[in-house]
């Protein structure tokens, strides 16, 4: 039977702060102003302080000065951050990072670097990490919704990717307290030889970058493809939780309001195809840090069309803001970003005529900007075929279908159970 289910909107960490989901930042606030604290005072040692930034945060940093409304924004994103706890972040009452001067120091630095698992966590959206309050303000709102600061973000993603998927980003890849294979990161990561592919005999594992570590694939035979011909039956497109299941989607509604409604058309970017769906069912779930970062076929069909979305990277709903944020935003925005984030929207015909146009969408979620289908338009797809992958992280992702699909949804497991890659998610009734 179809049901809706939600995560992460009761539990609380400390204060007012809520749970974060997904293991993208530490679920201890005190881990991450541990964490901050050291970028903090690696890039405010004096013989750092008067390093030149790197072009491409110096050309972000001209951009906010000159453009009085971006210079305001900037500045009062952190001014209004409240002064108490949990927020403020030294004896001083003011947040760790206190001005866009600073934040662009941490910018500068966090480029150069790949993310280890530090202090038996980890902190995997460091840009996140560091606006995490910011991004709950008035201020931060205007700001990471504008086309033009997004634009600069971009920019900067490109240059750190240019970085991560470098053999120098493999200095994480060790056995080391910090390293993807010392003792705390085998325990989050277990059986990592026996389910993904890698030569523990080589080094790093055989892996050529960070990316290519943490887009790394399962071994034959760990995700088999579950009743592949069975076109009955909607498989996982992911390795991922459930975030939210809604019938009747709107093609115009309110996503910014709490209860972050579904916005199909601007979900689906205005497509042609995006009126067939009207009234239709999203089944959404989201990438945890460890895990599988790829994406494979749901239903055998042929892909029709796929639609890159240049979006936002760090705004999150209102509704999600002061006085109550999201201490991980935008993970409990997910459903707003999808109107908002830089995505990539397949449109599949699905060999079933019960099921027909259906549509994957894949979405980036703040530093994990980059999503790549690797399939074609025109290209026929089997259950289970990879589709593409979310590069530098994990992300969300959805599954529309149109009113006249009718689609039950049974799960069995508890809020952050995995559901496993491939397996079935949905029975189509007919």
């Amino acid at each position: 039977m179809a049901y809706y289910h939600r995560f992460g909107h009761e539990s609380h960490v400390r204060g007012d702060v809520k749970h974060r989901i997904g293991g993208w930042l530490p679920r201890d606030p005190q881990v991450l102003e541990k964490w901050l604290e050291k970028k903090i005072t690696h890039v405010e040692h004096p013989t750092r302080r008067g390093q030149p930034l790197h072009p491409v945060i110096e050309r972000f940093k001209l951009f906010i000065e000159r453009e009085p409304t971006v210079y305001m924004g900037f500045s009062q994103m952190f001014e209004q951050v409240p002064t108490k706890p949990p927020y403020n972040g030294d004896p001083t009452h003011k947040p760790q990072v206190r001005d866009f001067h600073l934040m662009l120091r941490l910018f500068n630095h966090i480029i150069c670097t790949a993310p280890d698992y530090e202090d038996n966590d980890l902190v995997g959206f460091p840009i996140n990490a560091i606006l995490d309050w910011p991004m709950g303000t008035p201020a931060g709102l205007s700001m990471f919704s504008r086309p033009d600061v997004n634009e600069h973000f971009k920019n900067m993603f490109d240059v750190w990717a240019i970085f991560l998927t470098s053999p120098d980003s493999r200095y994480v890849l060790t056995d080391g307290p910090n390293g993807w294979f010392g003792g705390p990161a085998s325990r989050a990561l277990p059986n990592f030889v026996e389910t993904y592919v890698c030569d523990p005999s080589a080094p790093y594992h055989g892996f050529k970058s960070w990316d290519d570590f943490f887009t790394r694939q399962f071994r034959p035979g760990v995700r088999p493809v579950q009743f592949q011909d069975d076109d009955s039956l909607i498989t996982s497109a992911c390795e991922s939780a459930v975030y939210r299941i809604a019938h009747r989607a709107q093609l115009l509604d309110e996503f910014w309001l709490k209860g972050h409604h579904y916005s199909l058309s601007n979900m689906l970017n205005y497509d042609d195809y995006a009126p067939q769906f009207a009234d239709g069912t999203v089944y959404q779930a989201f990438l945890s840090a460890t895990k599988y970062h790829r994406w494979h076929a749901p239903v055998n069909g042929t892909v029709v069309r796929i639609v890159n979305v240049p979006g936002t990277y760090y705004a999150e709903a209102p509704s999600e803001g002061f006085p109550h944020p999201d201490p991980a935003g935008p993970n409990l925005s997910q459903a707003f970003i999808t109107s908002m984030g830089a995505r990539v929207i397949i449109f599949i015909q699905a060999r079933n005529p019960a099921v027909g146009l259906m549509a994957f969408v894949a979405v980036g979620m703040a530093e994990v900007s980059t999503c790549e289908a690797i399939v074609q338009e025109g290209q026929k797809v089997s259950k289970g075929e990879e589709l593409g992958a979310f590069h530098f992280g994990g992300s969300t992702h959805c599954l529309v279908f149109r009113k006249e699909t009718k689609i039950s949804f049974s799960f069995d497991a508890n809020k952050e159970d995995n559901v496993l890659l491939n397996a079935p998610i949905a029975k189509v009734l007919t």
